[in-house]
């Protein structure tokens, strides 16, 4: 038979209440008997039954990753770093794809939230990034911890991890200018996404302060998916005067970016660098391997999580709300897709 949490209290001699705190990580308990009770539950090898805790009390243990990204590598790191911290603390994930551009998608959140019975949610771009969707769980007074790329010097009123994609950009740019590029292409993401607009003013900046210009015909608007990097890398590539470096909003479209520049006759790095972001299996999967932006996104997904099941047990212990933002700055990775820019130029 199963042990149960009753058979824990017993080998512990003390309350169900009681192991129930010290399983769920609420405060107020001393040090020596969570040690007592923890060493009960490793000596009777007991697995919380989170849905069963759930349905015993007024509490939910699940917590919702919603999402909308086309990126399956993103939302796979995503979902495999906020299990990891559900199973640390004994929560249950619910995994939620759904259409940002929805003229429902209020009505469907609100469904979900109601009938799955979700303690918190992780917010993931767009959704993040939409005001409406965070002033409707606080209406709801559900908690949510939104990851947004922002620079980390901006204010925010609620729990956030912040990408710091601005600076990040920003150094990849001036990477490429001191191997001689003046003359650098620029792939956008969707404009839907924050990250589209910092990674571009981070790139702009870059220039700026290097006695440079952005050249707008350089500047070519897409989504971030493969096709979207081929075909941007196709307009900058078709005309005699071309850039000598293309910088693509992450790793995929910079993969379609080097897919396009060998189809038109182009050696990488030869007559052309090319530049991702993210640090994505797609910038491992390219030949040459390329030169982006290291974004932990499984650590960053993990940090979420566990900011909102500190957010949800303070909201059951009635406990003050406090602000906490953390902040990622993606780390620049050089490989061999960036070179010198070409003798000729």
């Amino acid at each position: 038979m199963s042990v149960t949490i009753n058979d824990v209290a017993k080998h512990a001699g003390v309350s169900m209440k009681t192991v129930s705190r010290v399983i769920n990580n609420e405060p107020s308990v001393r040090e020596a008997t969570q040690e007592k009770v923890m060493a009960s539950v490793k000596a009777l090898n007991y697995k919380p039954n989170n849905s069963a805790r759930s349905l015993a009390g007024t509490r939910s243990y699940t917590i919702g990753f919603i999402y909308d990204n086309p990126n399956a590598y993103y939302v796979i790191d995503m979902q495999n770093g906020i299990l990891s911290e559900c199973k640390d603390r004994n929560y249950e994930l619910l995994i939620h794809p759904c259409n940002h551009k929805s003229d429902k998608l209020e009505e469907e959140l609100h469904s979900l939230i109601e009938h799955s019975r979700i303690a918190g949610v992780v917010l993931t771009p767009p959704f993040s990034e939409m005001p409406n969707v965070g002033k409707m769980f606080e209406q709801m007074q559900l908690p949510y911890v939104r990851v947004i790329s922002a620079n980390d010097k901006k204010k925010q009123s609620s729990s956030c991890i912040f990408v710091n994609d601005y600076e990040a950009a920003y150094d990849i740019t001036q990477h490429l200018i001191s191997l001689g590029h003046t003359k650098i292409g620029f792939l956008c993401g969707g404009k839907e996404h924050n990250s589209s607009t910092e990674r571009l003013q981070g790139f702009q900046s870059a220039l700026k302060d290097s006695g440079l210009k952005t050249n707008a015909k350089f500047v070519i608007d897409g989504e971030y998916s493969f096709e979207s990097g081929v075909l941007g890398a196709q307009k900058l590539l078709k005309n005699k005067y071309r850039p000598t470096a293309i910088f693509a909003s992450n790793d995929e479209m910079a993969a379609g970016a080097l897919f396009a520049a060998r189809l038109g006759g182009f050696s990488i790095p030869g007559d052309i660098s090319i530049v991702g972001f993210e640090d994505s299996p797609f910038s491992r999967q390219t030949w040459p391997k390329l030169t982006t932006a290291h974004q932990p996104n499984q650590l960053i997904a993990q940090q979420a999580a566990q900011l909102l099941i500190a957010r949800i047990q303070r909201q059951a212990e009635c406990e003050t709300e406090e602000t906490a933002i953390k902040n990622f700055r993606p780390e620049l990775v050089i490989r061999d897709s960036t070179g010198p820019v070409p003798a000729c130029e």
